[in-house]
């Protein structure tokens, strides 16, 4: 963007420098308008308010709910504004039915856990595979009074990828050998069967789940995309279809560790004492895993027990969320678990994923620090394609170059959200395809209500 003219007090050009990037403009015009006269003033003490920093003091809004009561670190209410002006729009009738919602916040998950099962809220979205198993064997389950249900819809509309992160700013992770080998010592069958209750799937996408996500060989349009790059590309991206390792047995785990060795190997790395170390140098391989809270450290434990048998020394750092967040946007990490979401219309937040100059801003979502010219160029032609075709035929492209050259190791994923609640609410019978519609499209239940609460 070069600039911009004011036409109007209520209409504003923004202009480009060149065509093609025909995303820029609904980037543009979907932001949020703000009310200058009110940033421009003074707060109720006197003292000038300031956008770019945080405050509790309620802001003015246009929407259909306004924030009500707040208690910093624990909870926020919102409160329905019975004349929002767009009540009556087409496109919201029938929605934002609720008089007020409130929001708790919790350190603990257990604590949280044990809260939802005493009625104390009546909403959670279970995010622990062993706490869908095993953990609402509860008479308020066994008297339908709390309702366990797996909504397909927020999968629909988004591709994602989760898994262990490698910091390829270290020296040691930007062998590709190396961040393959690691990928064949993560036993992913055996976690599922023990500790995930066989509900997980692994990833094999950046777009898992959509028309977006890259299968079998390229051919077509997306042949034609990847051999029109100028930038070198893997060989296997044209001869092999991208597999994850598969251990379903004691033998087949044997034999991805006999494999991971064998990179390792080709990467200068030998085994001494039990301890895979540099060929040159004799220094150790190590990773420093950096956890947000000790909740994935069980996962973290079995990968640390697989690595060990190829020498490498998993070493686990948990800490509190302000420390991992400030870590994270420094780079001082060798391997963290998280991932990316993506829309059905990728665009031009791949820069910031992928892209070379996202690699060394500090608050980019690059966290693998991905610095390849053929994925920058796979990108440009995303953002300029000029049409759907070219779009999907590009992504996959880019999808099928950023899985070979295993940046992440994949994780895993249900197709599901797991959603535990009080039978306290009624919703369309059709809800939207691609959301849960929770709370928008849902209302309270006066009826289901009351039988929970004679019950008690």
């Amino acid at each position: 963007m070069t600039g911009y003219d004011i036409l109007s007090p209520t209409e504003i050009r923004f202009n480009f420098d060149k065509p093609g990037n025909r995303e820029a403009p609904q980037i543009l015009g979907s932001l949020y308008i703000m009310p200058k006269h009110w940033w421009t003033g003074k707060d109720a003490e006197g003292n000038p308010r300031d956008i770019s920093r945080g405050t509790l003091e309620v802001p003015l809004g246009s929407g259909p709910y306004r924030i009500g009561k707040v208690v910093p670190g624990r909870s926020i209410s919102f409160d329905r504004v019975e004349d929002y002006w767009a009540k009556d729009l087409n496109v919201n009738v029938g929605s934002n039915n609720f008089d007020t919602i409130a929001y708790d916040y919790y350190r603990d998950e257990t604590v949280q856990l044990e809260a939802f099962k005493a009625d104390r809220f009546d909403w959670r979205t279970e995010t622990t595979a062993k706490n869908w198993a095993t953990a609402y064997d509860i008479p308020a389950v066994k008297a339908n009074h709390i309702v366990l249900e797996k909504f397909p819809q927020t999968y629909r509309g988004s591709g994602l990828m989760l898994g262990f992160i490698l910091n390829t700013r270290k020296e040691k992770f930007q062998d590709r050998r190396v961040r393959r080998a690691l990928n064949y010592a993560l036993n992913f069958e055996e976690m599922n069967r023990t500790i995930f209750f066989d509900q997980y799937s692994r990833f094999t996408s950046y777009f898992d789940g959509t028309k977006l996500a890259s299968a079998g060989l390229p051919e077509g349009r997306e042949l034609e995309i990847l051999k029109s790059l100028k930038s070198p590309v893997s060989a296997e991206v044209f001869t092999e279809p991208y597999e994850n390792p598969v251990s379903e047995d004691a033998r087949q785990e044997r034999t991805n560790l006999r494999k991971a060795i064998g990179l390792l190997r080709e990467a200068g790395y030998v085994q001494k004492q039990g301890k895979l170390v540099n060929k040159e140098t004799g220094e150790p391989f190590t990773i420093e895993y950096l956890l947000n809270g000790g909740r994935f450290e069980r996962v973290a434990l079995r990968y640390q027990a697989s690595l060990k048998k190829l020498g490498i020394d998993l070493q686990l750092r948990v800490v509190d969320s302000s420390q991992y967040v400030n870590r994270v946007r420094s780079r001082d990490f060798g391997m963290i678990y998280t991932g990316w979401a993506q829309s059905l219309s990728p665009g031009n937040e791949q820069r910031e994923y992928w892209g070379s100059n996202a690699a060394d801003s500090e608050a980019s979502q690059n966290y693998a620090g991905i610095k390849n010219p053929a994925i920058d160029e796979l990108i440009e032609i995303i953002i300029n394609s000029h049409d759907r075709d070219d779009l999907v035929a590009a992504t996959k492209a880019l999808d099928r170059i950023l899985m070979w050259e295993q940046y992440v190791v994949p994780g895993w994923t249900s197709p599901f959200s797991r959603v535990a609640r009080w039978d306290r609410f009624s919703h369309p019978k059709q809800l939207p395809e691609f959301s849960i519609g929770f709370p928008t499209v849902w209302w309270w239940d006066e009826e289901k209500a009351k039988k929970i609460q004679e019950a008690n």
